[in-house]
């Protein structure tokens, strides 16, 4: 889930992510964190200095992952596959880490700065890989409309800790990105 490089501080963020989606940020103390990995909280210590460098480490790997594939996926010379990658992409995390889309839009305030900042100037070098594919598809189109669309597309996305109950995981994936693709086409 989380692509750490040390396995047990990705075992730690995975675990904090579950937590914090279920019981938020304030609900959930290092001795839980610890606990939920087999550590006594004072030996979390060792892996983060406290509870808000495991969130803010988390966002943060987020938010450089999505922009890095992002950016990857919308380097594509045909600007309508560019688009079509970037919705598999997103959708595909979206389903398989809806912890980590709960905590992300929870708790993002309950990280420190400077790495708010961070996250915020990666989420918005992730949007601007949509808005260029989406430009490159409709040339004249006016960037700050592309730019709403796909924030309103994220919504749509990242509704799936909440929307992909009742539905297998491919069934959900599809009717994502059908519902993506057409509004995103408008």
């Amino acid at each position: 889930m989380v692509s750490a490089v040390n396995p047990r501080r990705a075992e730690i963020l995975g675990a904090a992510a579950e937590l914090f989606a279920r019981r938020g940020f304030h609900g959930v103390s290092i001795g839980d964190l610890g606990r939920a990995v087999g550590l006594t909280g004072p030996a979390l210590y060792r892996h983060f200095r406290g509870k808000d460098a495991v969130l803010a480490e988390m966002l943060l790997d987020i938010s450089a992952r999505l922009r890095a594939e992002g950016a990857r996926r919308a380097a594509g010379p045909d600007p309508g596959r560019a688009l079509d990658a970037l919705l598999r992409w997103h959708i595909a995390f979206a389903l398989d880490n809806p912890a980590l889309i709960t905590v992300h839009e929870r708790e993002l305030d309950n990280v420190p700065e400077p790495q708010r900042h961070e996250i915020r100037r990666l989420q918005r070098a992730y949007v601007e890989e949509w808005v260029g594919v989406l430009v490159r598809l409709r040339p004249g189109a006016s960037p700050e409309r592309v730019r709403a669309a796909v924030h309103a597309c994220f919504g749509l996305l990242n509704s799936t800790p909440y929307s992909a109950a009742g539905l297998s995981r491919d069934a959900m994936a599809e009717l994502l990105h059908g519902m993506a693709r057409a509004a995103l086409d408008a």
